[in-house]
Protein backbone atom coordinates (compact mmCIF):
# COMPACT_ATOMS: atom_id res chain seq x y z
CA UNK A 1 0.00 0.00 0.00
CA UNK A 2 1.16 3.49 -0.61
CA UNK A 3 0.42 6.68 1.23
CA UNK A 4 0.43 10.12 -0.15
CA UNK A 5 0.12 12.81 2.13
CA UNK A 6 -1.14 15.67 -0.10
CA UNK A 7 -1.36 20.00 -0.24
CA UNK A 8 0.66 20.07 2.85
CA UNK A 9 3.45 22.67 3.50
CA UNK A 10 6.78 20.46 3.25
CA UNK A 11 9.43 21.41 5.03
CA UNK A 12 13.13 19.57 4.90
CA UNK A 13 15.72 21.42 7.13
CA UNK A 14 18.31 19.26 5.44
CA UNK A 15 18.06 20.75 2.40
CA UNK A 16 16.76 23.90 4.08
CA UNK A 17 13.86 23.77 1.12
CA UNK A 18 9.80 24.35 1.47
CA UNK A 19 6.97 24.56 -0.10
CA UNK A 20 3.54 23.21 -1.01
CA UNK A 21 4.44 19.79 -2.07
CA UNK A 22 2.93 16.23 -1.78
CA UNK A 23 4.89 13.25 -0.47
CA UNK A 24 4.08 9.70 -1.64
CA UNK A 25 5.01 6.80 1.24
CA UNK A 26 5.78 3.26 0.10
CA UNK A 27 6.03 0.58 2.32
CA UNK A 28 8.47 2.46 5.21
CA UNK A 29 9.84 4.77 3.08
CA UNK A 30 9.61 8.01 0.86
CA UNK A 31 9.02 6.86 -2.51
CA UNK A 32 8.70 10.38 -3.99
CA UNK A 33 8.22 14.30 -3.11
CA UNK A 34 6.57 16.26 -5.58
CA UNK A 35 3.01 17.84 -6.93
CA UNK A 36 0.17 15.53 -8.31
CA UNK A 37 1.40 12.32 -6.29
CA UNK A 38 -1.68 10.01 -5.95
CA UNK A 39 -1.26 7.02 -3.12
CA UNK A 40 -3.71 4.18 -2.40
CA UNK A 41 -4.48 6.04 0.57
CA UNK A 42 -4.34 9.70 1.35
CA UNK A 43 -4.02 11.75 4.36
CA UNK A 44 -5.19 15.23 3.23
CA UNK A 45 -2.40 18.28 4.97
CA UNK A 46 -4.15 21.33 3.59
CA UNK A 47 -3.03 24.18 5.51
CA UNK A 48 -0.76 21.71 7.71
CA UNK A 49 3.15 21.19 7.65
CA UNK A 50 4.98 18.41 6.85
CA UNK A 51 7.88 18.32 8.41
CA UNK A 52 10.48 15.28 9.54
CA UNK A 53 10.03 13.54 12.41
CA UNK A 54 10.80 15.37 15.46
CA UNK A 55 13.99 14.01 17.37
CA UNK A 56 14.59 14.61 20.86
CA UNK A 57 17.86 14.11 22.15
CA UNK A 58 17.32 14.44 26.29
CA UNK A 59 14.45 12.39 27.55
CA UNK A 60 13.77 10.11 30.63
CA UNK A 61 11.86 7.12 30.11
CA UNK A 62 12.64 5.46 33.28
CA UNK A 63 12.88 2.12 32.25
CA UNK A 64 14.47 0.03 33.80
CA UNK A 65 14.06 0.88 37.95
CA UNK A 66 11.02 3.54 37.64
CA UNK A 67 8.12 2.21 35.41
CA UNK A 68 5.67 3.87 37.80
CA UNK A 69 6.67 6.93 36.01
CA UNK A 70 7.34 6.24 33.04
CA UNK A 71 8.31 3.05 30.88
CA UNK A 72 9.41 2.92 26.76
CA UNK A 73 6.05 2.12 25.52
CA UNK A 74 4.56 4.81 27.31
CA UNK A 75 7.46 7.34 26.67
CA UNK A 76 7.27 6.38 23.25
CA UNK A 77 3.52 7.32 23.00
CA UNK A 78 3.78 10.55 25.21
CA UNK A 79 6.82 11.06 22.23
CA UNK A 80 4.94 10.20 19.19
CA UNK A 81 1.77 12.34 20.25
CA UNK A 82 4.09 15.39 20.24
CA UNK A 83 5.69 14.51 16.64
CA UNK A 84 8.91 13.12 17.66
CA UNK A 85 9.89 9.55 15.84
CA UNK A 86 13.30 9.66 17.11
CA UNK A 87 14.92 10.29 20.96
CA UNK A 88 17.63 10.12 23.26
CA UNK A 89 17.17 8.14 26.56
CA UNK A 90 19.16 9.67 29.60
CA UNK A 91 20.99 7.09 31.75
CA UNK A 92 19.76 7.58 35.40
CA UNK A 93 18.02 4.62 35.83
CA UNK A 94 17.85 1.65 38.15
CA UNK A 95 20.32 0.72 37.50
CA UNK A 96 22.14 2.88 35.84
CA UNK A 97 22.87 2.25 31.81
CA UNK A 98 26.34 1.68 32.03
CA UNK A 99 27.25 -1.49 30.66
CA UNK A 100 26.63 -3.07 27.29
CA UNK A 101 23.80 -5.37 28.41
CA UNK A 102 21.98 -2.60 29.87
CA UNK A 103 22.33 -0.99 26.58
CA UNK A 104 20.93 -4.01 24.55
CA UNK A 105 17.86 -3.97 27.20
CA UNK A 106 17.15 -0.56 26.05
CA UNK A 107 17.26 -1.46 22.43
CA UNK A 108 15.23 -4.84 22.78
CA UNK A 109 12.35 -3.26 24.92
CA UNK A 110 12.56 -0.53 22.35
CA UNK A 111 12.03 -2.81 19.27
CA UNK A 112 9.29 -4.74 20.85
CA UNK A 113 7.60 -2.09 22.57
CA UNK A 114 7.85 1.37 21.39
CA UNK A 115 6.04 3.11 19.04
CA UNK A 116 9.14 5.35 17.57
CA UNK A 117 12.46 4.86 17.56
CA UNK A 118 14.78 5.39 20.36
CA UNK A 119 18.17 5.01 21.19
CA UNK A 120 19.71 5.04 24.64
CA UNK A 121 22.40 7.02 26.08
CA UNK A 122 24.93 5.38 28.74
CA UNK A 123 26.84 6.35 31.64
CA UNK A 124 29.58 8.01 30.86
CA UNK A 125 30.99 6.58 34.91
CA UNK A 126 30.39 3.47 36.21
CA UNK A 127 27.08 3.61 38.47
CA UNK A 128 26.74 7.77 37.87
CA UNK A 129 29.85 7.81 40.58
CA UNK A 130 32.22 9.91 39.04
CA UNK A 131 35.23 8.00 39.33
CA UNK A 132 35.37 5.66 36.57
CA UNK A 133 35.27 5.66 33.62
CA UNK A 134 32.75 3.32 31.41
CA UNK A 135 33.56 1.27 28.76
CA UNK A 136 32.50 3.10 26.01
CA UNK A 137 33.87 1.24 23.17
CA UNK A 138 30.98 -1.76 24.18
CA UNK A 139 28.57 0.73 25.11
CA UNK A 140 28.71 2.16 21.63
CA UNK A 141 28.65 -1.07 19.72
CA UNK A 142 26.04 -2.20 22.09
CA UNK A 143 24.02 0.84 20.54
CA UNK A 144 24.47 3.88 22.61
CA UNK A 145 24.40 6.97 20.78
CA UNK A 146 25.78 9.22 23.53
CA UNK A 147 27.71 9.13 27.24
CA UNK A 148 26.29 11.31 30.28
CA UNK A 149 26.13 11.54 33.44
CA UNK A 150 23.15 13.46 32.97
CA UNK A 151 21.42 14.12 36.21
CA UNK A 152 24.63 15.10 38.13
CA UNK A 153 28.27 16.71 36.40
CA UNK A 154 31.83 15.01 37.18
CA UNK A 155 33.17 17.03 39.69
CA UNK A 156 37.08 15.95 39.51
CA UNK A 157 38.33 17.67 36.10
CA UNK A 158 40.43 14.97 35.79
CA UNK A 159 38.18 12.41 35.55
CA UNK A 160 36.11 14.61 33.23
CA UNK A 161 38.96 15.13 31.26
CA UNK A 162 39.42 11.76 30.90
CA UNK A 163 35.73 10.95 29.72
CA UNK A 164 35.99 13.83 27.23
CA UNK A 165 39.12 11.85 25.96
CA UNK A 166 37.70 8.32 25.57
CA UNK A 167 34.34 9.42 24.24
CA UNK A 168 36.25 11.05 21.21
CA UNK A 169 38.46 8.58 20.72
CA UNK A 170 35.78 6.08 20.06
CA UNK A 171 33.63 8.83 18.35
CA UNK A 172 30.59 9.45 20.34
CA UNK A 173 29.28 12.87 21.87
CA UNK A 174 29.76 13.28 25.03
CA UNK A 175 26.32 15.38 27.04
CA UNK A 176 27.05 17.52 29.96
CA UNK A 177 24.58 18.15 32.46
CA UNK A 178 26.58 21.29 33.97
CA UNK A 179 26.43 21.58 38.03
CA UNK A 180 28.97 22.54 40.60
CA UNK A 181 26.42 20.32 42.81
CA UNK A 182 28.64 22.12 46.25
CA UNK A 183 27.32 25.63 45.05
CA UNK A 184 23.83 24.23 44.57
CA UNK A 185 23.59 22.45 47.51
CA UNK A 186 20.06 22.58 49.48
CA UNK A 187 18.52 24.71 46.82
CA UNK A 188 14.80 23.72 45.48
CA UNK A 189 15.06 26.63 43.15
CA UNK A 190 16.57 29.90 41.38
CA UNK A 191 18.22 31.72 43.88
CA UNK A 192 16.64 35.52 43.44
CA UNK A 193 13.82 37.54 44.62
CA UNK A 194 11.15 35.22 44.83
CA UNK A 195 13.08 32.05 46.31
CA UNK A 196 13.72 35.07 49.53
CA UNK A 197 9.56 36.05 49.53
CA UNK A 198 9.12 32.51 49.16
CA UNK A 199 11.17 31.29 52.39
CA UNK A 200 12.87 28.56 49.77
CA UNK A 201 17.15 27.70 49.62
CA UNK A 202 17.80 29.04 46.00
CA UNK A 203 20.62 27.69 43.72
CA UNK A 204 22.68 30.17 41.96
CA UNK A 205 23.29 30.72 38.15
CA UNK A 206 26.74 30.75 39.20
CA UNK A 207 26.73 26.90 39.59
CA UNK A 208 25.54 26.06 36.69
CA UNK A 209 27.74 28.71 34.42
CA UNK A 210 31.00 27.65 36.03
CA UNK A 211 30.78 24.73 35.23
CA UNK A 212 29.55 25.21 31.43
CA UNK A 213 33.07 26.87 31.13
CA UNK A 214 34.88 24.50 33.15
CA UNK A 215 33.65 21.86 30.89
CA UNK A 216 33.91 23.14 27.55
CA UNK A 217 37.56 24.18 28.57
CA UNK A 218 38.06 20.89 29.32
CA UNK A 219 36.52 19.35 26.12
CA UNK A 220 39.07 21.77 24.16
CA UNK A 221 42.11 20.16 25.89
CA UNK A 222 40.79 16.79 25.14
CA UNK A 223 40.00 18.16 21.66
CA UNK A 224 36.29 16.59 22.12
CA UNK A 225 33.20 17.69 21.44
CA UNK A 226 30.46 18.39 24.02
CA UNK A 227 27.06 19.07 24.05
CA UNK A 228 25.65 21.25 26.82
CA UNK A 229 22.45 20.30 27.90
CA UNK A 230 19.49 22.47 29.49
CA UNK A 231 21.24 25.71 29.39
CA UNK A 232 19.26 27.95 31.61
CA UNK A 233 21.25 31.21 31.80
CA UNK A 234 21.84 34.56 30.16
CA UNK A 235 25.77 34.37 31.07
CA UNK A 236 25.94 30.50 29.96
CA UNK A 237 24.61 31.40 26.61
CA UNK A 238 27.03 34.48 26.36
CA UNK A 239 30.06 31.47 27.68
CA UNK A 240 28.96 29.17 24.99
CA UNK A 241 28.67 31.86 22.02
CA UNK A 242 32.27 33.05 23.11
CA UNK A 243 33.74 29.54 22.99
CA UNK A 244 32.19 29.01 19.49
CA UNK A 245 33.79 32.05 18.38
CA UNK A 246 37.00 30.62 19.18
CA UNK A 247 36.16 27.32 17.52
CA UNK A 248 35.60 24.74 20.33
CA UNK A 249 33.64 21.99 19.34
CA UNK A 250 30.54 22.67 21.46
CA UNK A 251 27.20 22.72 20.92
CA UNK A 252 24.25 23.43 23.08
CA UNK A 253 20.58 22.47 23.82
CA UNK A 254 17.59 24.68 25.76
CA UNK A 255 14.12 23.07 27.23
CA UNK A 256 10.97 24.81 26.12
CA UNK A 257 10.33 26.12 29.73
CA UNK A 258 13.80 27.73 29.75
CA UNK A 259 12.00 30.19 26.81
CA UNK A 260 8.26 29.96 28.12
CA UNK A 261 9.00 30.96 31.77
CA UNK A 262 10.60 32.28 34.71
CA UNK A 263 10.75 31.38 38.21
CA UNK A 264 7.48 33.72 39.15
CA UNK A 265 5.99 29.85 37.75
CA UNK A 266 7.04 29.15 41.08
CA UNK A 267 4.48 31.08 42.87
CA UNK A 268 2.65 29.11 45.36
CA UNK A 269 4.76 26.74 45.56
CA UNK A 270 3.71 24.81 42.39
CA UNK A 271 6.07 21.63 42.58
CA UNK A 272 5.34 20.96 38.75
CA UNK A 273 7.07 24.34 37.68
CA UNK A 274 10.45 22.85 39.87
CA UNK A 275 12.98 21.65 37.83
CA UNK A 276 16.94 21.33 37.31
CA UNK A 277 18.55 23.54 36.16
CA UNK A 278 15.55 25.75 37.71
CA UNK A 279 13.72 28.26 36.07
CA UNK A 280 15.40 31.88 36.34
CA UNK A 281 14.62 35.65 35.72
CA UNK A 282 13.38 37.12 32.63
CA UNK A 283 16.88 38.34 31.57
CA UNK A 284 17.47 34.44 31.06
CA UNK A 285 14.76 34.05 28.97
CA UNK A 286 15.63 36.63 26.60
CA UNK A 287 19.52 35.59 26.42
CA UNK A 288 17.68 31.62 26.13
CA UNK A 289 15.64 33.35 22.47
CA UNK A 290 18.47 35.49 21.23
CA UNK A 291 21.00 32.16 21.60
CA UNK A 292 18.20 30.39 19.32
CA UNK A 293 18.01 33.23 17.10
CA UNK A 294 21.91 33.80 16.27
CA UNK A 295 22.58 29.89 16.68
CA UNK A 296 24.50 29.99 20.28
CA UNK A 297 22.00 27.04 20.81
CA UNK A 298 21.55 24.48 18.39
CA UNK A 299 18.24 22.44 18.88
CA UNK A 300 15.25 22.73 21.46
CA UNK A 301 15.52 19.34 24.01
CA UNK A 302 12.66 18.78 26.11
CA UNK A 303 14.02 17.27 29.19
CA UNK A 304 11.45 14.94 29.84
CA UNK A 305 11.35 13.79 33.28
CA UNK A 306 7.92 12.42 34.26
CA UNK A 307 7.15 12.08 38.29
CA UNK A 308 3.91 10.34 39.62
CA UNK A 309 1.45 12.78 41.09
CA UNK A 310 2.26 11.51 44.68
CA UNK A 311 5.78 12.13 44.36
CA UNK A 312 5.05 16.06 43.02
CA UNK A 313 2.01 16.09 45.80
CA UNK A 314 4.51 17.09 48.85
CA UNK A 315 6.34 20.50 50.19
CA UNK A 316 7.88 21.88 47.77
CA UNK A 317 11.46 21.43 49.07
CA UNK A 318 10.59 17.48 49.16
CA UNK A 319 9.46 17.33 45.52
CA UNK A 320 11.20 15.85 42.66
CA UNK A 321 13.43 18.01 39.97
CA UNK A 322 11.61 17.59 36.41
CA UNK A 323 8.85 18.02 34.42
CA UNK A 324 6.97 16.52 31.57
CA UNK A 325 7.28 18.43 28.17
CA UNK A 326 7.29 15.51 24.79
CA UNK A 327 3.38 16.72 24.06
CA UNK A 328 3.80 19.94 24.53
CA UNK A 329 7.29 21.19 23.10
CA UNK A 330 6.03 21.49 19.68
CA UNK A 331 3.37 24.27 20.36
CA UNK A 332 5.37 25.93 22.73
CA UNK A 333 7.96 26.71 20.35
CA UNK A 334 5.09 27.72 17.94
CA UNK A 335 3.02 29.30 20.44
CA UNK A 336 6.72 31.23 22.18
CA UNK A 337 9.08 31.40 19.32
CA UNK A 338 7.47 31.64 16.06
CA UNK A 339 4.51 33.56 16.87
CA UNK A 340 6.59 36.34 18.25
CA UNK A 341 8.55 36.31 15.32
CA UNK A 342 11.78 35.62 17.36
CA UNK A 343 12.27 33.07 14.70
CA UNK A 344 10.50 31.14 11.36
CA UNK A 345 8.43 28.53 11.02
CA UNK A 346 11.43 26.65 9.56
CA UNK A 347 13.69 27.69 12.44
CA UNK A 348 11.70 26.04 14.64
CA UNK A 349 11.45 22.77 12.62
CA UNK A 350 14.82 22.84 11.95
CA UNK A 351 15.22 23.32 16.01
CA UNK A 352 13.62 20.61 16.78
CA UNK A 353 15.17 17.66 14.16
CA UNK A 354 18.66 18.82 14.52
CA UNK A 355 20.16 17.41 17.19
CA UNK A 356 20.19 14.38 14.97
CA UNK A 357 23.39 15.66 14.06
CA UNK A 358 24.71 16.14 17.56
CA UNK A 359 23.98 12.03 18.37
CA UNK A 360 24.70 11.08 14.20
CA UNK A 361 21.26 9.24 14.52
CA UNK A 362 21.31 7.96 11.01
CA UNK A 363 18.10 9.32 9.04
CA UNK A 364 16.29 11.24 11.37
CA UNK A 365 15.14 14.47 10.87
CA UNK A 366 15.34 14.49 7.21
CA UNK A 367 12.48 14.69 4.53
CA UNK A 368 13.84 13.17 1.62
CA UNK A 369 13.52 10.54 -1.13
CA UNK A 370 14.89 7.18 -0.07
CA UNK A 371 14.60 8.11 4.06
CA UNK A 372 12.62 6.42 6.45
CA UNK A 373 9.25 7.75 6.11
CA UNK A 374 9.52 9.17 9.88
CA UNK A 375 7.28 12.49 9.35
CA UNK A 376 4.87 14.81 11.35
CA UNK A 377 1.82 16.83 10.21
CA UNK A 378 0.84 19.62 12.46
CA UNK A 379 -1.87 22.52 12.15
CA UNK A 380 0.17 25.40 13.06
CA UNK A 381 -2.46 27.25 13.39
CA UNK A 382 -3.87 24.95 15.45
CA UNK A 383 -5.21 26.08 19.07
CA UNK A 384 -5.74 23.51 22.25
CA UNK A 385 -5.28 23.95 25.91
CA UNK A 386 -3.22 21.88 28.11
CA UNK A 387 -5.19 19.52 30.11
CA UNK A 388 -4.07 16.44 31.84
CA UNK A 389 -6.02 14.44 29.95
CA UNK A 390 -4.35 15.25 26.69
CA UNK A 391 -1.12 13.62 28.34
CA UNK A 392 -0.15 10.28 26.66
CA UNK A 393 3.22 9.98 29.03
CA UNK A 394 2.12 7.94 32.58
CA UNK A 395 2.62 11.55 34.38
CA UNK A 396 1.26 14.72 34.52
CA UNK A 397 3.62 17.08 36.23
CA UNK A 398 3.77 19.79 33.45
CA UNK A 399 3.45 24.10 34.41
CA UNK A 400 1.82 24.75 31.00
CA UNK A 401 -1.40 22.72 32.31
CA UNK A 402 -4.23 25.52 31.51
CA UNK A 403 -2.70 26.79 29.39
CA UNK A 404 -3.76 27.60 25.18
CA UNK A 405 -1.62 27.17 22.51
CA UNK A 406 -0.89 27.06 19.02
CA UNK A 407 0.44 24.31 17.36
CA UNK A 408 -1.47 21.12 16.82
CA UNK A 409 0.26 17.47 15.56
CA UNK A 410 -2.43 15.86 13.24
CA UNK A 411 -0.70 13.07 12.77
CA UNK A 412 2.85 11.10 13.04
CA UNK A 413 4.55 8.43 11.23
CA UNK A 414 6.98 6.28 11.79
CA UNK A 415 8.43 3.91 9.24
CA UNK A 416 5.25 4.53 7.22
CA UNK A 417 2.86 3.39 9.84
CA UNK A 418 0.73 6.24 11.80
CA UNK A 419 1.52 5.99 15.68
CA UNK A 420 -0.33 8.98 16.42
CA UNK A 421 -3.80 10.50 14.99
CA UNK A 422 -5.44 13.61 16.42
Amino acid sequence: MTLAIKNGYVINPADNTAGQQDVLIDADRIAAIGNGLDGDETIDATGCVVAPGLVDIHCHFREPGFESKETIASGSRAAACGGFTSVVTMANTSPPIDNAGLVELVTKRAREEACIRVYPAACATKGLHSEEITEMADLKEAGAVAVTDDGSDIPSSSVARRALEYANMVGIPYLSHCEDESLAEGGVMNEGYMATLMGLPGIPKAAEEVRIDRNIRLAELAGAHIHIQHVSTAAGVAIIRQAKQRGARVSAESAPHFFCLTDEAVRGFNTNAKMNPPLREPEDVQAVIEGFKDGTLDCIATDHAPHTYTEKDVEFALAPFGIIGLETSLALTLTHLVAPGHITLEDAVRLLTVGACVCNIPNAGMLSQGAPADLVVFDPKGEWTVTQECFASKSSNSPFIGQQVTGKVIHTLCGGAVVYSA
